[in-house]
């Protein structure tokens, strides 16, 4: 049996912290989520019945389901909701699961961390450069998605690496967020 590292008590409020963290950019993305639909029911009344569209909808929801990907991406990881094979998980033994799950977290980890690497100069030049979508009425910035993408990316990479250790290490299996599931 693999013996969890001896600062795991440290860890652990490291890995709550992150879940703190997770859970609170999950709720923020849900709200987000909330007002877009009076955003766009606005827009669909005021087209509908007022003849008086509201301007940058379109932009305003295309940046904004992006932002909410990416706010939600570490608790769908730490969650443990992210596409994955039981099928062929089930059948290993206990040490070579710990082992392609270990490896699935890192292929994540290095997913992410491409995103990472491809979106931090787009997200420095479009502040700098005061990047915009749209035209006329309202123009709806870039720069936030941009950062957004590059924050809840690195998130990632830290939720699959808080995965890692628990799949790799812990010599229990754990529910969503790191507490031992009893058989």
């Amino acid at each position: 049996m693999c013996r969890p590292f001896p600062h795991t008590a440290g860890f652990m409020s490291i890995i709550r912290l992150n879940d703190l963290v997770a859970r609170f950019l999950m709720v923020l993305a849900a709200v987000w989520a909330f007002t877009l639909c009076f955003i766009i029911l606005a827009d669909v009344v005021g087209r509908s019945f007022l003849d008086m569209p509201l301007h940058g909808t379109t932009e305003i929801v295309a940046n904004s389901i992006v932002m909410i990907v990416f706010l939600q991406a570490g608790y769908a990881i730490r969650s443990q909701a992210m596409l994955r094979t039981e099928v062929l998980i089930d059948v290993l033994g206990p040490n070579a699961r710990r082992i392609a799950l270990g490896f699935a977290d890192l292929l994540g980890a290095a997913f992410f961390l491409i995103i990472v690497i491809g979106a931090f100069d787009p997200a420095i030049r479009g502040f700098i450069n005061g990047e915009f979508e749209g035209e006329g009425a309202l123009r709806v910035p870039v720069w936030p998605t941009r950062f957004v993408i590059l924050i809840g990316s690195a998130f990632a990479i830290i939720n699959y690496l808080v995965l890692f250790y628990i799949d790799v290490f812990a010599p229990e299996r754990h529910d969503d967020f790191g507490e031992p599931v009893r058989h």
